[in-house]
């Protein structure tokens, strides 16, 4: 619908755009937060240079690769290379400190207002930096569940300990044979929840907290709210951004902000109610607070 819709830039200066920003904050009924890739990279989250050296030099003498991205779909030998791999890509990006304080720095911006944010992202930094894990809708999965690879059932298994075993047991690239993670249910191999095929489970949480979005969207439908779109590309633009831009249209009490440096668009129709911010998402937020 909106793939062919003519986008533009604001023209606006950044200070104006901050200003109209925070009263857009300080007079809504309601925010909903919209977030991408863009948010987790700016809060530290890099899938290479400097981090990937950091963590992964062995991988990318032994295969060849210079990004944690990639890594993860390089075609393995053996399961037990193919854990060693994804425990620690999973253990530094799920179950390590956050690089920085920016989700908490967002969260302080929020949580005294009636808030949602829904999220492409998988590293579970929300829930981490404070918000309320009744008002987030995680659609892609999360790095901190495993599901059956086949799948037998539409069932995840927390995976903390066993990612964190594999982390700390594993030698020259692979993982003990033993802690290969096996579904309970058909003794077949347990594999990551992430939305990457048609075998993505969706799980009665998943369910329950697509609802609880449903209805925040219900319940503020005509009020003054605040659609804050942070760091979205355009890779799935059809779960957040098509979204909060034909909701802003239908709604003339409606505000949309798009902070994404490089890319801050929206559809010429709503301009008069957008803000688009192009600048860097950390300085942002720290400007807003």
């Amino acid at each position: 619908m909106f793939s062919r819709i003519k986008t533009i830039k604001s023209t606006e200066n950044y200070s104006v755009q901050i200003d109209k920003l925070k009263k857009a904050l300080d007079n809504c009924d309601a925010v909903v937060i919209g977030a991408g890739a863009g948010l987790s990279a700016a809060a530290g989250f890099t899938y290479n240079g400097e981090r990937f050296s950091k963590y992964f030099s062995d991988f990318k003498a032994e295969y060849g690769f210079d990004d944690m991205y990639y890594g993860g779909f390089y075609p393995y030998q053996t399961q037990e290379e193919f854990w060693a791999y994804w425990s620690r890509y999973i253990y530094i990006n799920r179950y390590m400190d956050i690089p920085s304080d920016l989700y908490n720095r967002l969260y302080d911006l929020v949580k005294n207002k009636d808030y949602f944010a829904i999220t492409t992202n998988v590293d579970h930094c929300f829930q981490r930096a404070g918000f309320d894990k009744k008002r987030l809708f995680y659609t892609q999965g999360d790095y901190g569940l495993f599901q059956c690879s086949e799948p037998c059932c539409q069932e995840t298994f927390d995976n903390e300990k066993i990612i964190k075993a594999m982390y700390e047991q594993q030698k020259n690239m692979k993982i003990p044979s033993a802690l290969i993670p096996k579904c309970p249910h058909c003794g077949k191999t347990l594999t990551t929840n992430l939305r990457c095929d048609d075998k993505f489970v969706q799980d009665d949480g998943w369910y329950k907290a697509n609802e609880s979005y449903k209805d925040f969207i219900r319940r503020h439908k005509n009020l003054n709210i605040l659609y804050l779109e942070i760091g979205v590309g355009y890779n799935t633009p059809v779960i957040i951004k098509y979204p909060f831009w034909q909701m802003t249209a239908q709604n003339p009490n409606a505000v949309y902000a798009c902070i994404n440096k490089g890319d801050a668009v929206c559809p010429k129709g709503i301009e008069h109610q957008a803000i688009c911010i192009d600048a860097d998402i950390s300085r942002v937020i720290e400007d807003i607070s």
